[in-house]
């Protein structure tokens, strides 16, 4: 039981640094003259939502409280937030594929890390519930 929460907070650690790298979220820009320039950024810059990608940076802040809520479910300060943190991982996963609706152009490789990383951590909070 404690291995798992120690993995919680470890994989919501690793996905709040690769979310801070300049190379997760995606927005492609016309150029009249040849394909689209592609730029990415990290998931806490607006200048993605300001061009209407808006799941990267609600991901940013969801796993931002993923951190929080691991490290009070880490310190024991509160053993009722498993369901809590299951709602809110899964909220998460859903809007890090929002940018697939766009189409495959906008997802990094970093992207699709993150993603599959918060998977792992809302299948391992899942499994946590149904052992209690």
């Amino acid at each position: 039981m404690k291995k798992n929460r120690v993995l919680l907070l470890i994989i919501s650690v690793i996905v709040l640094v690769l979310e801070i790298l300049p190379c997760g979220a995606v927005c492609n820009f016309a150029n009249p003259d040849e394909e689209p320039i592609k730029t990415t950024y990290s998931y806490f810059d607006l200048t993605p939502f300001g061009y209407a990608n808006f799941g990267p940076f609600i991901t940013a802040i969801l796993t931002c409280i993923l951190v929080i809520l691991s490290i009070v479910y880490l310190l024991n300060l509160n053993k009722n937030f498993t369901r809590i943190m299951s709602i809110i991982s899964g909220v998460s996963v859903l809007s890090s594929i929002l940018p697939i609706m766009y189409g495959a152009s906008y997802i990094s490789v970093v992207g699709v890390i993150i993603t599959i990383l918060l998977v792992s951590y809302f299948l391992v909070i899942v499994s946590t519930n149904k052992v209690k």
